[in-house]
C-alpha cells in the first residue's frame, strides 16, 4: 500500500490528506520511529500539488510532535506514541432489526478499535448531501449505505476515495469502491430455484414491489426465474386488502405487506402453505413462530457486519458479495 494516499476529486485539503495518510502508516506499523519521510520536492512532484502544501502538513506533523526535521536532510518519525484513534463515520438508510443486527455485529467486531458514529438519511437525499459534507475530513473511514438512492454517487466521490467502504447495496457506478452487499437478483433467483419443488403446487406467484426503497435487483431476479422456468407471475405495489386468489404464493421484501396478507387470508378463511403461500424477505425470530413459520429469502446480516469490520481493520480492498439463503418453513 502506498505512504501517502491524495485524492484530488476530494474536498478534504491535501494537506490534510498527508497528514492523516502519515498518522495512519504509523498507525498501522508500516512507518516507525527515526524512518525519514518523503521529501518535500518528491510529493510535491509526484502529486502535482505546491511545495508550500506539503511543507504545511509537515509543519502540522511537527507541532503535534509527531515528524522532527534536519536541516538539509529531510523530515523524520518522532513519535509513534501519539493517540491515534480512528474516527469511522457509518451511515445507514433507516434502522430497523436487520439493521440493528448489522451494527451490533459490526461494533463486536470492531472490538473498541474505533470511535464510531452512525447516521440515517432515511432514503432523503438533501439528507444523504448534508450528512456526507459534514462529516468530509472529519473521520478516517466512511462506510456507506447508499441503498437506491439516485443522485447519490457524486456525494460519494467527494469523500476521501481510499476511505470509503460500501455497504449492503452497491451499483455499476460504485464497483470500484470496496464493499460488503448483497447481489439481489442471484439472491432471489437462487432462493426460488431451491424452492422450485414446493411452488409447483401453486398456481401463481406475485411479487409485492414499492420500489421507493427495495433494490431493482429484486425484480430482475424474479422475472429471471419465472420466465426460464414458465410461472406465471405478476409484479404488484402494493397490497391493502384486496382479494387473494388461491394457489397464489406471494414473495414479499416489506413486513407491512407481510401483515396485510396473513390477515386478508384470515377474513377469506384460508390456510397459509395451503391455499396460498408466503416468502418474506430478512429473517427475524419472529418469523420463526408466527403461522407456524414464515419462509424467508435472507442475508447473513451477522455475518455482513463481521467482514466489514475485518475489511476496515485489515484495510482490505475487495468486492465481497454477502452469503444468502431460503430458509423453508410452512408458510410455502
Amino acid at each position: 500500500m502506498k505512504l501517502l494516499q491524495i485524492e484530488n476529486s476530494s474536498t478534504v485539503p491535501k494537506y490534510k490528506q498527508i497528514v492523516l495518510s502519515i498518522e495512519m502508516a504509523i498507525a498501522d506499523e508500516r512507518l516507525f520511529r527515526n524512518d525519514k519521510l518523503p521529501s518535500v520536492n518528491k510529493i510535491s512532484l509526484e502529486f502535482g500539488i505546491s511545495r508550500d502544501t506539503v511543507l504545511l502538513a509537515y509543519e502540522e506533523l511537527k507541532k503535534r510532535g509527531i515528524v522532527y526535521a534536519i536541516p538539509g536532510k529531510g523530515y523524520y518519525v518522532k513519535s509513534v506514541e501519539f493517540s491515534f484513534e480512528q474516527r469511522i463515520f457509518v451511515l445507514f438508510d433507516e434502522l430497523n432489526a436487520f439493521k440493528e443486527e448489522l451494527y451490533n455485529s459490526f461494533l463486536k467486531a470492531m472490538d473498541n478499535r474505533a470511535q464510531i458514529d452512525i447516521y440515517f438519511h432515511h432514503f432523503n437525499l438533501d439528507m444523504f448531501k448534508k450528512l456526507i459534507n459534514e462529516s468530509n475530513g472529519n473521520y478516517s473511514k466512511y462506510i456507506i449505505m447508499p441503498t437506491n438512492l439516485k443522485g447519490a454517487t457524486p456525494y460519494i466521490k467527494g469523500l476521501p476515495r481510499q476511505d470509503v467502504y460500501i455497504l449492503d447495496q452497491t451499483n455499476p457506478e460504485l464497483k470500484d469502491y470496496p464493499s460488503v452487499h448483497q447481489n439481489f437478483v442471484t439472491d432471489i433467483y437462487n432462493a426460488l430455484l431451491k424452492g422450485t419443488s414446493l411452488l409447483k403446487k401453486y398456481q401463481k406467484l406475485l411479487l409485492i414491489f414499492p420500489g421507493h426503497k427495495e433494490p431493482i435487483g429484486m425484480v430482475e431476479g424474479f422475472q429471471l426465474f419465472c420466465n426460464e422456468f414458465g410461472f406465471e407471475y405478476q409484479i404488484i405495489t402494493d397490497f391493502i386488502e384486496e382479494e387473494i386468489a388461491k394457489g397464489s404464493v406471494f414473495i414479499i421484501p416489506n413486513d407491512e405487506h407481510l401483515v396485510n396478507v396473513i390477515v386478508q387470508a384470515k377474513k377469506q378463511h384460508f390456510h397459509l402453505g395451503t391455499d396460498f403461500g408466503i416468502i418474506s424477505y430478512n429473517d427475524t425470530s419472529l418469523k420463526k413462530v408466527v403461522e407456524n413459520g414464515i419462509t424467508t429469502i435472507s442475508t447473513d446480516f451477522k455475518a455482513m457486519g463481521q467482514t466489514l469490520a475485518e475489511m476496515v481493520v485489515n484495510n482490505k480492498k475487495e468486492q465481497l458479495e454477502n452469503p444468502s439463503q431460503l430458509i423453508l418453513r410452512k408458510s410455502l
